[in-house]
């Protein structure tokens, strides 16, 4: 099994613990990986807020890097999604680039999604003695359908306490350019989701999207939170090593 890591920009630049952690549990699992070094960001600020013809350079960027990929993995459902939605509405009109499009969304997967339905791997042997709780974030529930999976390796993970988040599926209110055009309402977001997580008396929270964790990691330290805020590659990771 062969696949290509794609880090996003988040991971990169701010989180490039998660992206190790990603790749020490796959190749644990006997996945050979590489990355391409051409790959660049997907692009999602420029297509979320209407700059197409901005976004199209990186896309066709994204389109060369993994052309000969056989699987792509990422750590952010929200990435995964901008690929997957909008590559082939942005090319619909270039036969050859629409093809490639709908090549890569076909192998582009969310980690646990790949771990679970392509690795077919439900129990990594992870360990993890802690209260657990699980953020559902918007991309992963709402377009990916992929929660599914981080709640089946969860199951599986060893002495893990884990407690279901009250209104889970509730915005954390990051939402991109969402929390800059409307902070006052992101932040009334945040702070109802960082109250659900301290009622579960949770040592961790995890999720998949490192763009909500930052969020609300930055409000629960802010207010002097203990919790944790993990993502589901950097819990089976340590798990692992227990």
């Amino acid at each position: 099994m062969k696949a290509s890591i794609f880090i996003t920009c988040i991971c990169d630049s701010m989180y490039p613990q998660v992206g190790e952690a990603m790749v020490r549990v796959l190749e644990k699992l006997g996945v050979t990986l590489d990355f391409p070094p051409e790959q660049t960001c997907c692009g999602q600020p420029a297509l979320s807020s209407g700059y197409w013809e901005d976004a199209r350079p990186v896309a066709e960027t994204m389109l060369t890097a993994f052309k000969n990929s056989q699987y792509v993995v990422a750590p952010a459902g929200s990435c995964i999604t901008a690929v997957k939605e909008y590559y082939p509405l942005l090319f619909e009109k270039e036969p050859e680039k629409y093809r490639q499009a709908k090549e890569l969304s076909a192998k582009l997967f969310e980690f646990s999604e790949f771990v679970v339905k392509i690795l077919k791997q439900e129990d990594v042997g992870a360990r993890f003695p802690y209260r657990v709780t699980y953020h559902s974030s918007c991309h992963a529930r709402r377009f990916l359908n992929t929660d599914q999976y981080v709640r089946t390796l969860l199951a599986n993970v060893k002495e893990i306490d884990y407690v279901p988040l009250p209104h889970e599926e509730a915005c954390c209110g990051f939402g991109g350019t969402f929390s800059v055009k409307l902070p006052e309402i992101s932040e009334a977001m945040v702070d109802a989701k960082a109250r659900n997580i301290l009622d579960t008396k949770a040592d961790v929270l995890v999720g998949v999207d490192l763009s909500c964790l930052m969020n609300i990691d930055g409000r629960l330290k802010k207010q002097k939170t203990n919790v944790r805020v993990m993502h589901i590659a950097e819990l089976l990771d340590e798990g692992m090593r227990m």
